[in-house]
């Protein structure tokens, strides 16, 4: 069975083709899918042949809400969803002056082992598909009410890790006929794969690469992000560099601030001549929570942020939007709910 909503639409037009149906038919059916329909039958201005001959050899990704959270603080609302295969999945949406966030999902677990975060607790199952991804930004859109104008890839999962069909995703959800989200209202966020993120660059794709740098030395981010040990922080700095070079894009460099571990003034002047004549912004957040982990909040993040400022950087401190239901930065886990592989 075909994934169709995994199609960009001239791959629709070839398998159409191939039913003996003209050209204009693959614009219909792409459109359906992504205003988020569940069945064939709900594509009205189809005959019912071709639906039923549709739904022989396709079929149409459909995730049900396993869980729903508001946050009586912010409005944030976090969403548990189970995919047709049983595992779940958490899409936070995000409520901001200058429109709504949906911070989606890339895989069903992580590899990526970061300290201090909560999806990549019980490790990777699979990655998610094209459709899948998508479906977080539709179905989030349609039981909130809330038109999306942002999304994060920042949500369980290391999206450069599921490079095939995350370039997919960014191509299907770009498309006008679809949900017509232009790159620069994109976030990708990466642990820091040097190898994914030149050719990211060779795309030229106008998105906003986030990376998680969490630590301006090797010894404090390998102890952080086991990633580091094969890439090292100059290697990933180089990359960067090369990023912002091909792109022109502005780098955002997540830090997560954690007491006694990342937040001394020697790691901020560190952190200052790491990024020093690079264009971009460090974008501190103060540690979330997470019940596994040992690591505490830092107590030092104004002036850390102040002596990064004196030094030249430009400097946000991320709101904690969600953090009464477990919705913000590094809490978004992997809840199986019993499916194969589950925790």
């Amino acid at each position: 069975m075909t994934d169709i909503k995994s199609m960009t639409q001239e791959e629709l037009q070839r398998l159409l083709k191939d039913l003996g149906q003209p050209a204009f038919r693959a614009r219909q059916v792409f459109r359906w899918l992504h205003r988020g329909v569940r069945s064939f039958d709900e594509m009205t201005d189809l005959s019912k042949a071709l639906r039923e001959k549709l739904g022989e050899s396709c079929f149409i990704t459909s995730p049900q809400v396993e869980r729903r959270q508001e946050s009586a603080l912010d409005g944030t609302i976090k969403y548990l969803w189970r995919l047709m295969d049983g595992n779940c999945i958490e899409t936070v949406l995000m409520r901001y002056h200058h429109g709504n966030t949906v911070c989606v999902s890339s895989q069903v677990g992580c590899r990526m082992g970061c300290a201090f975060c909560a999806s990549t607790l019980g490790g990777k199952v699979r990655d998610l598909r094209p459709s899948e991804i998508l479906d977080q930004v539709l179905f989030t859109q349609l039981d909130a009410g809330a038109p999306i104008s942002n999304i994060v890839l920042m949500g369980i999962g290391e999206p450069l890790d599921n490079w095939d069909n995350v370039m997919r995703f960014l191509t299907l959800v770009n498309h006008p006929d679809g949900l017509n989200i232009g790159m620069r209202h994109i976030s990708l966020s990466t642990c820091g794969l040097v190898n994914q993120i030149d050719k990211l660059a060779d795309l030229g794709l106008q998105l906003t690469l986030s990376v998680s740098l969490h630590a301006p030395d090797d010894e404090t981010r390998s102890r952080l992000m086991p990633v580091n040990r094969s890439v090292g922080v100059a290697r990933l700095m180089e990359s960067c560099r090369r990023y912002f070079q091909r792109t022109g894009r502005r780098i955002s460099y997540e830090y997560a601030m954690i007491d006694g571990v990342n937040d001394t003034p020697e790691q901020a002047d560190l952190l200052a001549s790491l990024l020093k004549g690079m264009p971009g912004h460090v974008n501190l957040i103060p540690l979330n929570h997470v019940e596994e982990s040992p690591l505490k909040p830092s107590r030092h993040v104004q002036e850390f942020q102040k002596r990064l400022e004196r030094q030249g950087i430009t400097v946000t401190v991320r709101r904690r939007l969600g953090s009464d239901i477990d919705a913000s930065c590094g809490q978004l886990r992997r809840k199986a709910m019993g499916a194969p592989g589950g925790q």
